[in-house]
């Protein structure tokens, strides 16, 4: 592709169609001059890929592979997991035409109800971008692009859409914005996508200390920059940032801005021919002739399985694991039959496959006896999808109050009592003094019920080890008064998050960050420095083949690690070569602005906010139902995969909906919402009839697209 040469020849109107996608997941093609178009698809864990013609919802999608999600590969510390998962996913991608993959998602787990946790890596900084760029690494290999996500300070749900991040420079560089510097520097990412939330007051769509002056000139990312899905603002003002593509796209609003914007001065043509020079790179490096690649399904999901298994954290063990054959077991608890194995929202995928810890139990023969027949009792628990979701945040940080009320019941028959959970993000444990073992899965992808009964019954050796810390309760967390409740979004406690803030102030917790234990037993030397390297010898003391990660700490942070798996007897020497550290002095200044009225209603405002009024409780009626009338035709069908798909696609919706700005609704609605439809809602909710419906009844004219062109 002779990029300057189609620069000359591309018109105004084309190029204003480049910069916008096109059909929710695709970059809008110039047929004229044989510009293909790209193709798009989530998520971080696995390809959740729409079908032709579907909703664009989280149901009706393609088979794949449902791998670990990122909470539970950070557990592994090993990145050979997410590399090899990344190749997996690619191969994926390429077998159903997608071009680039929408992930993964690196944003640092500030606090532990953050709804999208699951998809995070870490509360540390360099262990979220080693995990992420290897992942990175592992697609890019394979011919796919990927999309970090989502650059910057995307670190709740609630206000997601217009939430304020409040944080200062020093703040900002020393902890929030390191994995994507790491992944920039080392892997090279095709794309960045932007968050929906401010910081420090200005969108990231168009923040261009955060898109041009940090991440371009500081870090020297020369990709493509793209929106969240209707993360779009002020299309002038974010060209203008360094904003190169605008996504779903399909907004007649933004093509009218730039040509306005070209027309009257406003918009400069090097800014938009910079976006273009940047998308037409992505196409010309990522859009191929025709080449899919075969996928082994039976071999991903095997590959899911043991990914899994190395990253289970085992967090207690009394001795009474692994157990033996001989011991009879009652095995209860929801999660059992029905895993949790993902999360809800915009990376849910259809698995391949699916196995449960009652699949791979009643494989090998295992099954449950009554109580008063049972040795030990095994209990699966967690988080459910009702609980942990994106597009909204965790209530509190408790375990539905069924299930812990299930486990004291079982505690009190005096019987040992091994609990497996599973969840994306730390929960209390008020039992976990009365318990044998707790054998921590998080969320392990579709056959995670294989990795279940290998490390229960000894076939496997767990070795992961925590990548967040799990506070004794959610008083304990440094944001816990503020987090979630407002607009503005403070990080007054600066870099002191996690294990930093936890340590300094000697805050007791249920389990530290790095914590793990093994069913062999190891023995490390103390860290010497040899040069600029760290150096430690790890032996396996014990009887069993294991895993166990050298951790490297300086000033009280992580500088380095790496995992080792040693034979009984064997010892490994580890050499860590910490990163260098930016010695820049940065502010730590604090500039907070007020947060806006809640009415009159603007186009920032939440939908939740049309209620205040008679006939803006009709419009948010009328737009909830539409989740409503999708939660209605889920329940209807019959018990299975599909069923429990479409119940978590409904819910999500739900929670979007309710939480979505008016703006970015239409950012995100294309034709379905057009920007006068917006201004519309807008009007009507605020008393103004007349202006309202003039604004329903305006419409938005711009040229059609090239590839109507050509139809035409």
């Amino acid at each position: 592709m002779d990029i300057e040469r189609l620069m000359q020849e591309l018109t105004v109107e084309e190029k204003a169609a480049l910069v916008s996608g096109t059909d929710f997941m695709y970059t809008n093609p110039i047929p004229r001059l044989g510009v293909p178009s790209l193709r798009m698809s989530d998520g971080p864990h696995g390809l959740r890929l729409q079908k032709e013609g579907g909703d664009n919802g989280v149901s009706e999608s393609e088979p794949a592979t449902s791998f670990p999600t990122a909470a539970t590969t950070a557990s592994s510390w090993n990145p050979e997991n997410t590399r090899k998962m990344g190749e997996a996913i690619a191969q994926e991608c390429r077998y159903y035409g997608v071009h680039t993959l929408l992930g993964p998602g690196v944003n640092i787990k500030r606090n532990p109800l953050c709804g999208r946790n699951f998809e995070y890596f870490s509360e540390d900084p360099l262990l979220a971008g080693v995990m992420g760029a290897a992942e990175v690494n592992g697609v890019q290999s394979k011919g796919v692009g990927v999309s970090v996500k989502h650059f910057a300070l995307n670190n709740s749900e609630n206000f997601r859409f217009m939430g304020n991040s409040i944080a200062s420079e020093n703040t900002m560089r020393r902890l929030y914005l390191k994995p994507f510097e790491y992944i920039i520097k080392h892997a090279h990412p095709a794309t960045v996508m932007c968050a929906y939330n401010q910081v420090n007051g200005t969108y990231c769509s168009e923040h261009k200390w955060l898109l041009t002056d940090v991440l371009r000139l500081d870090w020297g990312f020369t990709g493509v920059v793209m929106t969240d899905w209707g993360a779009m603002h002020d299309r002038v003002a974010s060209l203008k940032a360094g904003l190169d593509l605008e996504m779903p796209g399909d907004t007649a609003i933004c093509r009218r801005w730039i040509l306005d914007g070209i027309r009257d001065g406003s918009l400069s043509m090097n800014d938009l021919d910079a976006a273009c020079r940047n998308i037409l790179n992505w196409i010309s490096k990522y859009v191929k002739p025709a080449d899919p690649m075969p996928v082994d399904w039976d071999a991903h999901h095997a590959l899911s399985a043991e990914i899994a298994a190395d990253c289970a954290v085992l967090l207690k063990n009394d001795g009474i694991l692994p157990l033996s054959g001989t011991k009879k077991l009652h095995i209860a608890g929801e999660l059992y039959e029905n895993m949790r194995y993902q999360g809800t929202g915009s990376s849910m995928i259809h698995p391949a496959r699916l196995t449960t810890p009652k699949d791979a139990f009643t494989a090998h023969g295992v099954r449950s006896v009554p109580m008063e027949e049972c040795d030990t009792i095994l209990y699966f628990a967690g988080l459910t999808d009702e609980y942990e979701s994106e597009g909204c945040d965790r209530e509190n940080m408790k375990l539905p109050e069924k299930q812990l009320c299930e486990i004291d019941t079982l505690i009190q028959t005096g019987k040992p009592v091994v609990i497996v959970l599973f969840g994306g993000s730390p929960f209390e444990l008020p039992f976990c003094e009365n318990v044998s073992a707790i054998l921590n899965m998080y969320l392990p992808g579709q056959n995670g019920g294989t990795a279940v009964y290998e490390l229960l019954f000894g076939e496997k050796n767990p070795s992961g080890k925590l990548a967040e810390t799990w506070p004794l309760r959610y008083e304990d967390v440094p944001s816990h008064e503020t987090f979630g409740k407002s607009i503005n979004e403070v990080y007054s406690e600066g870099t002191e998050v996690g294990y930093r803030y936890y340590n300094k102030h000697s805050v007791p917790v249920r389990f530290p960050f790095g914590f793990g234990l093994s069913y062999t037993t190891f023995a490390k030397t103390e860290w010497q420095k040899n040069g600029d390297a760290y150096v430690q010898t790890i032996t396996n003391t014990g009887d069993r083949f294991g895993g166990e990660v050298a951790e490297l700490f300086l000033d009280g942070e992580l500088a380095g690690f790496e995992k080792v798996y040693l034979n009984p007897g064997e010892s490994r020497t580890v050499h860590i070569l910490p990163e260098l550290q930016d010695e820049t002095v940065y502010s730590n200044e604090l500039v907070i602005t007020p947060e806006p009225p809640h009415y009159p209603v603007t186009l920032e405002s939440r939908f939740t906010d049309l209620q205040q009024t008679f006939m803006g409780r009709i419009l948010y009626k009328a737009v909830i139902s539409v989740a409503t009338k999708q939660m209605k035709e889920a329940v209807k069908l019959p018990d299975g995969v599909e069923k429990e798909n479409r119940i978590k696609g409904a819910i999500f919706l739900k929670r979007i909906l309710e939480s979505n700005s008016i703006r970015s609704a239409t950012m995100c609605g294309g034709s379905q919402m057009p920007y006068n439809f917006a201004q519309g809602f807008a009007e009507l909710t605020n008393g103004h009839l007349f202006k309202g419906i003039r604004c329903l009844m305006k419409k938005i004219n711009v040229p059609k697209l090239p590839k109507e062109e050509q139809k035409g």
